[in-house]
């Protein structure tokens, strides 16, 4: 659905049909999709400016243009990737086409966020990313799927407590502040599908960040985080979800 809204072509009838039956209804959704992965780009080219050379992707999705890999690579040639998704349709297109420069190096491992163990101490994960150095960890338009009941600041917490100091982590996240109504039918339409995805408010994605310094501007709307656009054309957006930086301290 994501790789639809983005203008891609490797999704199928039924990811098109839920995705052309949430847009009717929350028009706003396209433009949020693509302000999200816009903020992916612009968040992973800061990190790796600061220099930045480890990255963990969990739930990468169908890789798409401006995957982290292209955009840390671009910067460093030599920075390493892992990404983790937990679908294994995913991990079909990953395979075929995350591919990493001669200098640096990308893996890619079918694990679940839910289970943070298996993706921290993964012998594949651990060939590429060494976790006694700073990591940033990249959680994009992920954490909504996961249910209140899962705990998804327990979750969140047992892999940036993996983290050493200087590390950063890098969220996005669905939320009903700014437009509840419209938030609100698409996730009517998502449950309709057995999807189903929980916006939250700030102070609850706040709450990821415990033991992290916000970069600035700190937790705002992701078309408003570093644009590269007008500031003023990136205000006038529907807002629908939060980004940030955080750096462990």
């Amino acid at each position: 659905m994501y790789d639809y809204w983005l203008g891609g072509k490797d999704n199928f009838e039924a990811d098109r049909k839920v995705a052309e039956g949430t847009a009717a209804v929350s028009p706003g959704i396209v433009q949020g999709a693509r302000d999200n992965r816009a903020f992916l780009g612009r968040a992973v080219r800061y990190l790796a400016e600061q220099g930045v050379t480890q990255f963990l992707d969990i739930g990468t999705g169908i890789p798409t243009q401006g995957n982290v890999h292209e955009v840390a690579q671009q910067i460093n040639p030599a920075a390493r990737i892992a990404y983790v998704d937990n679908d294994p349709i995913v991990m079909t297109h990953a395979r075929a086409l995350l591919r990493g420069t001669r200098e640096g190096r990308t893996c890619y491992v079918e694990a679940d966020l839910r289970e943070p163990k298996s993706i921290l101490e993964h012998p594949e994960i651990n060939d590429v990313i060494d976790f006694g150095r700073p990591v940033a960890l990249v959680i994009v338009g992920t954490l909504m799927f996961i249910a209140d009941e899962e705990d998804p600041a327990g979750l969140v917490h047992q892999f940036t407590e993996a983290l050493v100091p200087g590390s950063h982590f890098a969220v996005s996240h669905v939320t009903a502040d700014f437009f509840p109504k419209a938030v609100g039918n698409a996730a009517d339409a998502y449950r309709s599908s057995k999807l189903g995805f929980t916006p939250r408010s700030r102070e609850q994605i706040s709450e990821y960040f415990e033991g992290f310094e916000l970069v600035e501007p700190g937790m705002v709307p992701v078309a408003l985080w570093r644009p590269d656009e007008d500031l003023e054309l990136a205000s006038g957006r529907e807002h629908g979800a939060y980004g940030a930086i955080g750096r462990k301290i």
